[in-house]
């Protein structure tokens, strides 16, 4: 399918945007991201995206252009098409480091971080923004996370990863999110994340209680009262795993500490008669929902398809919030706004020893020379990350004379758009189950 334009509701006018600040944004779900990016002052030149429900809630309500398809796939875009955007932004598939997972990284086919920096030359964009789950922070993610740096910086670019709290920007959830900024180093001078809007998070309760009460309800007051803290962080799933409810049983757990029932998600809001939620707890509705994940009522945003699929494109998204924030810092920064940041150098990495001495040798390094250079650490903190390097690099062992052996690092085993990759065939025949 090729991208549609559709015009955009009158909300979205007037709201000062221009092809100045273009981006294209990869993996675009329902629209989370879209619509922060919108209100920080980006203009979409593309969204691709390949669930086509969610595409419909995207276009109807924004506006924007969206191909529908694989991303990877050369039949859906061209990037080379929409080189020097200002933005290219995504929220790459999350299952690959979900700690809900198996981890995988680089080994699961779904995905898709490493091809999307490999876009960034191909597309020269002034500034990058790509969002994942809180594990690709987990140390089993370090060599990854540094090949990420290192690739970035060989095409001129900064790169830098914080841990953002979606609850530190009005969102009633923490939401922990994993977020890489990238632009030249000149730009980057001036780009500064985002500090938290308020010193008080919003409680559930605040941030539900009008949708709550809208149906009168006669215990909504005294439900509030009860949701006076974050909520736990939504869990939308995937066409393979989850439904219409809250998420795993320890997110339920944390539901009902709220007094909300996480075990489904209700059609309508409680009555006026409905009883206390201390005997009988209420579920959230699909406006509920969109609210915890950072929606607001001025947004008048409505979601495509069945309240499955609606609850799945709610509980992916990134909090609009968020992406708004983290947008306008990008803008700052690459209009060189504020003030500029002392000792910046070209590459902020993650300082991976182990992955840094054997990307840097061109021969094969003991594991005596790989424990000099882990500096800090011993023999078995070296052995784990050897294992760590090998879900994601082809990790060669040979042994010398004596029987001692050495480490030499392989090719990394990621998909970067190779057309042979496995990849392929698994979106081929699982076409219906991706996400």
């Amino acid at each position: 399918m090729s991208p549609v334009p559709v015009l955009s509701i009158s909300y979205y006018q007037g709201m000062g945007l221009s092809d100045e600040y273009s981006v294209v944004e990869i993996c675009a779900g329902a629209g989370g991201q879209s619509l922060g990016l919108h209100k920080a002052g980006f203009t979409h030149a593309l969204a691709v995206e390949i669930d086509e429900t969610a595409a419909r809630t995207l276009t109807s309500n924004l506006g924007v252009p969206v191909a529908v398809g694989d991303v990877a796939d050369p039949a859906i875009w061209n990037p080379n098409e929409y080189s020097d955007v200002a933005l290219f932004a995504g929220g790459v598939p999350c299952p690959p480091f979900s700690i809900a997972g198996k981890q995988l990284g680089s080994s699961d086919e779904r995905d898709l971080f490493a091809w999307a920096i490999e876009q960034v030359s191909i597309m020269r964009p002034r500034s990058v923004l790509l969002e994942n789950v809180r594990g690709l922070a987990a140390p089993r993610f370090a060599a990854y996370r540094q090949r990420v740096l290192d690739r970035l910086n060989a095409e001129g670019y900064v790169g830098e990863w914080k841990l953002i709290y979606s609850a530190d920007f009005g969102v009633p959830q923490l939401r922990p999110r994993f977020v890489l900024v990238a632009m030249s180093a000149e730009d980057h001078k001036y780009f500064h994340w985002p500090d938290r809007s308020s010193s008080e998070r919003l409680t559930v309760g605040e941030a539900l209680f009008p949708l709550m009460a809208s149906g009168g309800w006669e215990h909504a007051d005294e439900w509030r009262q009860l949701a006076s803290t974050i909520g736990p962080t939504l869990v939308g799933g995937s066409k393979k795993h989850g439904g219409a409810d809250l998420g795993p049983t320890r997110a339920k757990q944390g539901w009902a500490e709220l007094y909300v029932d996480g075990r489904g998600i209700a059609n309508e809001v409680p009555s006026v008669h409905a009883p206390s939620a201390k005997s009988i707890m209420p579920r959230l509705t699909i406006s509920m929902a969109a609210r915890v994940q950072g929606w607001l009522p001025e947004d008048e945003w409505e979601f495509s398809g069945k309240k499955t699929s609606q609850y799945r494109q709610i509980g992916n998204a990134f909090p609009p919030p968020v992406a708004q924030e983290v947008g306008k810092s990008i803008i700052a920064a690459l209009k060189h706004e504020g003030t500029e940041r002392d000792g910046l150098s070209l590459s902020l990495d993650l300082q991976d020893p182990v992955y840094r001495a054997l990307s840097l040798s061109s021969q094969p390094l003991s594991l005596e020379e790989l424990v000099r250079a882990q500096t800090s650490d011993g023999l078995a903190t070296v052995e784990r990350k050897l294992a760590a390097l090998g879900h994601d690099f082809d990790l060669e062992a040979t042994y010398d004379a004596n029987g001692k052996v050495h480490y030499q690092l392989g090719s990394f085993k990621g998909f970067t758009g190779q057309r042979d990759h496995a990849r392929h065939d698994y979106v081929a025949r699982h076409r219906g189950r991706v996400s």
